[in-house]
Parts: structure tokens; C-alpha cells; sequence
């Protein structure tokens, strides 16, 4: 029986566990930042606040002590934002054994570093660390719905382990070699989603939306390619699937933030009313457009993206300059 750590208990880490732990053959600890959160999900098995409905199977371990959750663990899975990765791994650094083996399922860049999260992780110490992406919303995964994902790592053999631990009848895993095309698609598709909900909340109608996503795979992959990674990448689970599901999904955070910024609602508020749930999207943007410039990648949806988010530029304007924009080849 393996023994394996999530940490973090938002909606995905959440959902994870009971994936875990519904798949048995596995010893599954979760530790939650919030006492309190660990003292609700302990006495009920569900997370009514990120992920209602949906209830723990018995014998999984709720704990806020993150020593006792990742104590002989075997593996160690990151569920955390993106902007508190580098401080968990600070505080557990020393105490890891170098046999443990890390999974970041994080979908985000760091600002100020623009670190993928594997980069982040592998700042802090030594151990071999396995990306796991791909489109799945947090409910689905828990309900038990058929989903496929990719788990991506350069140490020959780790992908595959994951592979085996984690699979099940109702979720599949593929292995890749191309960590940062993983990484990148993963987060770089917030941004987008977040664009596509822009054009849902302007009632601009399928074309526009079908034209926002197939431009922004492009933008997506010219990105990943110049930072490393490989083009079939970005069309396969973790760049296209992941990529139209959350531009079209009403499950998406991101998707949700840009139909509230199409609107016409400002940020502030709209960050407000989510209650502490994290649109990873907001983040990555500012990174993203930190590593086109680094790369000299163009990158027009991403910066009017930006420019939507943090320089309070008006959702229109930015479609109107996106659709006079000199003309070019596809």
C-alpha cells in the first residue's frame, strides 16, 4: 500500500483524494492550510466550501499538520496556488527524504521568478518531481466522471509510476517526457480562458469564441515552443483539451472571471464574491507576458488580457484593437 500526501484541500486537491482513495490500494493523507477547514472535513467528509457535494471516503486523513501529512509518505502531491508553492516547499525542504517523489497537479507560473512550478519546486530541493495536467474539472474527477490527464517528468520511469498509482477505471493517465510543454499548457490556457469569457460576457456569439481559442493555442504554443517545450504537446491533453475545456466550460474559475469582466463588473468585486477560490489565470498573466518578452514571443491576446486585468482598459477596446490589427498569414 503506498502512502501518498495531497497537499492542499481546495476544490482539485480535494477531488483528487477521493480519486485516490476511491481507486484503493493506497494510504491517503490531506492537509489543509485552515484548521478549521481540517476540523469541518474531518467531522463531515465534505467540503462544502470548495467543492460541495462531494464527500471523502472513509480513512483518508484530514490533518492542518503538514509534518504528520507527509510523514513516510512515498508521494507527495502539490494541489496548492501557485503563489504559496515556494513557501510550503521552504518549510518542508529539510524534512523530505530524497525517495519521495513529487507531483505538482499546480496549473500556474510564479510572478517575479516566471518559474513553472516544477522550477519552483525543484529550487527548493532535490527530490524527482512528476507534472500531472490535462482538462478535469475538480467535481467531475470526484463524481467519478471519465477524465484523462498527463503526467509528464524528464526522470525515466517516474511518469509511469505515477501512471500506475494514480489511474483507475475512471481516471487515465498518459505519459509524456516534455515537462515545460505540460507546464506551460496547463497555465498559459487560464489566460485564454479567461479572454473566451471576456467574449461571453459581451454576448459576442460563437464565431468570436471559436476565433479567441484557436488564436489562443496558437499564442500558447509559440510561447511553449521557444521556452523549451514541443509543438505535438500543446495539441494533445494538457495544451487543446485542456484549453477548450476550460474556455467553454461553465465549471472554469477563469472562464467565470472573464464573463464578470465582460460585463462590466470591476475585479475587486468579482475576487470578492469567489470566497477565497483562486482563478490561476489572474496570476499567470503578468508571467506570461514576462516570459514573451524574455523569449520575444507575440503574444496579442495575452496582453490585452493584461491590460483588461491591471490597467483597467475596457473589454471592447480591447476586442476592437485586437480585430484591427495589421493582417498577416495564419
Amino acid at each position: 500500500m503506498s502512502r501518498i500526501a495531497v497537499l492542499g484541500a481546495g476544490a482539485w486537491g480535494t477531488a483528487l483524494a477521493i480519486s485516490l482513495a476511491r481507486r484503493g490500494g493506497h494510504d491517503i493523507s490531506l492537509w489543509c492550510h485552515s484548521a478549521e477547514l481540517a476540523h469541518q472535513l474531518g467531522e463531515s467528509g465534505s467540503n462544502e466550501r470548495f467543492l460541495p457535494g462531494c464527500v471523502l471516503p472513509l480513512g483518508v486523513l484530514v490533518t492542518d499538520d503538514i509534518a504528520r501529512a507527509i510523514f513516510e509518505a512515498e508521494i507527495i502531491l502539490c494541489v496548492t496556488p501557485s503563489q504559496y508553492v515556494r513557501g510550503i516547499f521552504g518549510q518542508i525542504a529539510s524534512v523530505l527524504d530524497p525517495d519521495q517523489v513529487i507531483v505538482s497537479a499546480t496549473k500556474g507560473l510564479e510572478e517575479g521568478t516566471l518559474l513553472r512550478m516544477s522550477q519552483v519546486i525543484a529550487a527548493m530541493c532535490t527530490n524527482r518531481v512528476v507534472v500531472l495536467s490535462g482538462p478535469s474539472f475538480a467535481a467531475e474527477v470526484a463524481a467519478g466522471t471519465p477524465t484523462a490527464v498527463v503526467a509528464a517528468s524528464t526522470t525515466s520511469g517516474v511518469a509511469q509510476r505515477i501512471q500506475r498509482e494514480f489511474g483507475s477505471a475512471s481516471l487515465r493517465l498518459y505519459t509524456n517526457i516534455d515537462v515545460a510543454g505540460v507546464e506551460l499548457g496547463g497555465a498559459l490556457k487560464n489566460v485564454i480562458a479567461l479572454a473566451a469569457g471576456v467574449v461571453n460576457g459581451l454576448d459576442l456569439g460563437h464565431n468570436s469564441a471559436a476565433a479567441l481559442i484557436t488564436r489562443g493555442i496558437a499564442e500558447m504554443t509559440r510561447l511553449a515552443v521557444a521556452c523549451g517545450g514541443r509543438r505535438q504537446t500543446l495539441a494533445g491533453l494538457s495544451g487543446v483539451g485542456d484549453l477548450v475545456l476550460t474556455c467553454t466550460g461553465s465549471l472554469s474559475r477563469n472562464r467565470t472571471v472573464g464573463t464578470e469582466l465582460g460585463k462590466g463588473r470591476a475585479l475587486p468585486d468579482i475576487l470578492r464574491d469567489m470566497h477565497g477560490k483562486v482563478a490561476e489565470g489572474i496570476h499567470s498573466t503578468s508571467a506570461a507576458l514576462g516570459l514573451a518578452g524574455r523569449y520575444g514571443v507575440e503574444m496579442p491576446i495575452t496582453e490585452q488580457m493584461h491590460a483588461i486585468l491591471h490597467q483597467g482598459k475596457s473589454p471592447n477596446m480591447a476586442i476592437r484593437e485586437l480585430m484591427s490589427r495589421p493582417g498577416r498569414d495564419e
